[in-house]
């Protein structure tokens, strides 16, 4: 079966709808109206943007990139699925409101009966969760696939926290242990703000699983713990800029994966660095972000390594333009598409103004 393998996976893998095969004919970008949260206005409660997937497809569909008949449509990931890595005991905690409100820092769910949390918050993250791991397997089909959705990089096999209620990145690289023939190892590249811990404590003992991650030293979550698992450790300072940051970037990356050649990376690509982020506390531009991807995807299509991209963290209406342009100028770089090969030329990276005003009539 090639690098392929059914829906039940190795011996002693469980049934899963997730690796269902995908035609030919769909992008490897998946995504679901499934994951946006509106909720009584609740969700607003959160810096999150909590509609920005959507508009991310939006953005993608105006720019005729793609429409609804290339785009794979993400699965909810079921109570089987998020037990290769989740407890029992930790998934049972979820059906605590307070629980989920804590998890979610939007306090007033602790009120609401948890049948509309699991509906309208949950199902929303679990759909997500299933669009990383449907990912994973289309990275290797492909040799690319985009999430719109997930990066929930703060959630460990036990505990949530930082709006992360599943660990989506270590059930996509188990699913992949487990189920793709020629997958022995993987490379995290976490570029989201804050520190990927969840992702850090599942792996800490795992040396099939390489981390680099790049993040804001002053900021959550801190956790000393979880950053034994690093292996490339790059900290930044409040207000690092574009030069410093896409020099540490590109030097680091290259030193991860000539360090370590993985079957696959897992790039966690969150827009949280926008300048002005109410979280971030970094300061790169809307360019800065596009260019970043592009050197992280030049780096796994110069070595020929599949890589699966999750959006994460990003607080301001405005990321879901630049994630969108981000995507769109791979593409023009020959980076992703159907016939993605090593681009040469100049960035395309668009007017940061113009990028602002589109935000705003979201």
């Amino acid at each position: 079966m090639s690098k392929k393998e059914d829906s039940r996976g190795k011996k002693g893998s469980h049934q899963t709808e997730l690796y269902a095969e995908v035609p030919s004919t769909c992008l490897p970008i998946v995504y679901s109206p499934e994951y946006n949260i509106t909720f009584m206005g609740l969700e607003k409660l959160h810096p999150f943007d909590a509609g920005k997937w959507g508009k991310v497809i939006h953005f993608l569909k105006e720019e005729q990139f793609i429409n609804d008949e290339v785009i794979v449509l993400a699965r909810e990931a079921s109570e089987a699925d998020l037990l290769v890595v989740h407890t029992a005991r930790y998934l049972n905690r979820l059906k605590w409101s307070l629980v989920v409100a804590t998890i979610t820092e939007i306090p007033p769910l602790l009120f609401l009966p948890n049948f509309l949390v699991q509906r309208k918050v949950l199902k929303p993250l679990r759909t997500q969760t299933g669009g990383t791991i449907m990912a994973g397997k289309l990275a290797m089909d492909r040799g690319w696939a985009i999430n719109v959705g997930g990066g929930f990089h703060h959630c460990s096999s036990d505990k949530g926290g930082g709006f992360c209620a599943y660990a989506d990145i270590t059930l996509a690289i188990k699913f992949l242990f487990e189920r793709v023939e020629g997958v022995a190892r993987a490379t995290i590249i976490d570029l989201d703000a804050h520190q990927g811990n969840g992702h850090e404590r599942d792996f800490l003992e795992d040396r099939r699983v390489y981390i680099m991650d790049v993040y804001n030293r002053h900021i959550y979550p801190g956790d000393g713990y979880a950053k034994r698992a690093i292996k490339r450790k790059v900290e930044l300072d409040w207000g690092t800029e574009d030069m410093e940051y896409l020099q540490k970037v590109e030097l680091h990356s290259e030193g991860a994966l000539n360090e370590v050649r993985p079957d696959i990376i897992i790039y966690n690509a969150g827009t949280d660095i926008l300048d002005g982020d109410p979280l971030g506390g970094l300061a790169i531009s809307p360019q800065g972000i596009i260019k970043r991807d592009e050197i992280i995807f030049r780096a796994a299509r110069r070595r020929g390594i599949p890589i699966l991209m999750v959006t994460s963290g990003g607080y301001q209406k405005k990321t879901a333009r630049i994630i969108a342009d981000s995507i769109l100028n791979l593409h023009r770089q020959g980076l992703i598409g159907e016939e993605a090969v090593e681009g040469a030329g100049p960035s395309h990276v668009p007017d940061s103004s113009k990028a602002v005003i589109l935000s705003a009539s979201i």
